[in-house]
């Protein structure tokens, strides 16, 4: 009973101090699939002005990291953990008896606890989100992604508890009822006058692609212009909002397509270039255009959303001192291959469509996805996706922002940090306590470190390795130096060796010039893969010859 009573105690001092005490509300946005640049703020194209105040007015991060797909990230970013010690090291599984939640921590130290959209960390009576610490939830627990149009995929948790909002089954359009939702719960803490931490997980803009045709209209014709145009566009607008600070940073070529089992998922480019957008027929094009339109018009609901939920703390008074972090889970998608794909994930194939089909692409009951020549523009300048651990899968845009807590607000943030570092960072801000036990269980200690220096007084954090791996792609970042090793590639595999504060765009392999540094790095990710449950096999350190 020692969990219980920490948290039982824990509860009543904090409710006691909370009027002494003004600790800031939490906001918790994460996005599904986003990539580095697809937010305005960050050079993208895509029209998201609601994001971009924040970002402006707050912090942008240039280097912080995840672990390269959607639930291993979800449970280092929700209990500060590496996804091994979480329970969760590839794909699926869920989060296990020692690690704890955000919620659970926040939930001890006097904060309402609420979480909306995408869960995907388990989904058995234990795991669900009321299980492990969240008050309230609205959204769904299993699988990868659903049908945003079908509101009998989506849930209010506990069991019992009766939906505040009617939406009319009609008229539903999941990422607009998560805003809703989002706006539902903080109106229900600022009613019980407690501090709260919402946790509000978008689907979006993960695959199947969809949004309504009305908002994707617009949209269309800035995607005929096509990938090539685009990604020199954004590097363009990096360049002159000062994410890109030096020459070292590098516009890749165009990334290759990942070898699959089946060609014929990957539309025969496995192991090829994207192809270049002037080299398709122009029908071919009309279609692509279209699938990126649908899958921006998603973060552009995601952004209109974030309006409503700004105006809401503007108009309550809670706005000043309610700290915001906006992120995405991983890299953008390439599945499978340059042209996405219609139909169930790996058992779909491509049908380009042209004219009048077009509008059938994101509506009712479809599932499309964009595919890795878009999810390359949406990495602009990286290369590679979400499944590897190159900088265009583990890269993720974060915004922070927190006008009564951040100093020197407006500027890039360059230190390397991960996820993980949310839980220690909450922990610090938010006046809570890291429990030792969790229902008699011993909890393991956090991984991450606390970016709170880096938001008070811009005061860089010490020096560390961050480590990564899924399925088979791993790497260590121990500044400057970067090692990774890719996978599904028609060469055999081997690490890379990277000076990533010259070259942050990993465009300049030096394994062969320092085999010593390989072998050294290469063993400490080797280390930590044993240590952590990483559950990589066992890899060579010979550098590539």
């Amino acid at each position: 009973m020692k969990s219980f009573a920490y948290f039982f105690v824990a509860a009543i001092l904090w409710s006691g101090h909370a009027s002494a005490v003004e600790r800031p509300n939490v906001l918790l946005v994460l996005l599904d699939d986003l990539g580095f640049s697809d937010l305005g703020c960050y050079g993208g194209e895509i029209p998201t002005p609601h994001i971009d105040r924040l970002g402006q007015e707050g912090l942008r991060f240039t280097a912080m990291t995840n672990s390269a797909r959607c639930c291993p990230s979800r449970a280092s970013l929700l209990t500060g953990l590496h996804p091994g010690q979480a329970g969760i090291p590839n794909f699926g599984g869920q989060l296990n008896d020692r690690c704890v939640t955000l919620a659970e921590v926040l939930g001890a130290a006097g904060y309402r606890t609420y979480a909306v959209g995408k869960w995907h960390v388990g989904g058995g009576p234990k795991a669900v989100p009321t299980s492990r610490g969240f008050d309230e939830f609205f959204g769904y627990t299993m699988g990868h992604s659903q049908d945003q149009w079908d509101a009998a995929k989506y849930a209010r948790l506990p069991e019992g508890r009766r939906p505040e909002l009617a939406v009319d089954p009609n008229k539903f359009y999941a990422t607009d009822v998560f805003s809703d939702y989002a706006s539902e719960f903080i109106r229900q803490a600022q009613a019980e006058k407690k501090p709260w931490f919402l946790y509000l997980a978008h689907s979006s803009p993960h695959f199947p692609i969809q949004a309504p045709a009305a908002t994707v209209a617009p949209l269309v014709e800035t995607y005929r212009r096509g990938w090539d145009v685009l990604r020199a566009e954004r590097f363009a607008r990096m360049r002159q909002l000062g994410l890109v600070d030096h020459d070292g940073w590098k516009l890749t070529e165009r990334s290759l397509v990942p070898v699959e089992q089946n060609d014929a998922i990957a539309n025969g480019y496995s192991g090829r270039p994207n192809p270049a957008w002037d080299s398709l027929p122009a029908d071919h094009r009309e279609d692509l255009a279209y699938r990126m339109a649908v899958y921006a018009a998603m973060v552009r609901h995601v952004d209109e959303g974030m309006g409503r939920i700004v105006a809401q703390l503007r108009a309550t008074g809670t706005y000043d001192n309610t700290l915001i972090l906006l992120l995405s889970d991983n890299g953008a998608c390439y599945e499978w291959g340059p042209f996405g794909f219609d139909g169930e994930s790996r058992r779909g194939t491509t049908t380009l469509h042209a004219g009048p089909a077009l509008p059938t692409i994101g509506g009712p009951h479809t599932h499309s996805a964009y595919g890795s020549a878009w999810a390359n523009l949406s990495n602009t300048p990286f290369r590679l996706y979400k499944h590897f651990t190159h900088q265009g899968g583990i890269t993720t845009p974060l915004i922070v922002h927190w006008p009564q807590g951040i100093e020197g607000a407006g500027r890039w943030v360059r230190d390397p940090a991960h996820v993980m570092d949310i839980m220690p960072t909450l922990v610090e801000l938010c006046g809570a306590e890291y429990p030792q036990v969790r229902s008699d269980r011993a909890v393991q200690p956090m991984e991450g470190a606390s970016l709170a220096p880096l938001l008070r007084s811009g005061t860089a954090l010490p020096p560390r390795a961050l480590c990564y791996q899924h399925e088979g792609a791993r790497a260590i970042h121990k500044a400057p130096w970067k090692l990774v090793w890719g996978k599904r590639f028609p060469t055999a595999a081997a690490w890379e060796l990277y000076d990533v504060g010259k070259d942050p765009c990993e465009t300049n392999d030096l394994a062969m010039q320092h085999p010593e540094l390989v072998a050294s790095l290469s063993q400490e990710w080797d280390e930590w893969a044993r240590r952590t449950g990483a559950l990589a096999p066992a890899v060579s350190t010979t550098p590539r010859k």
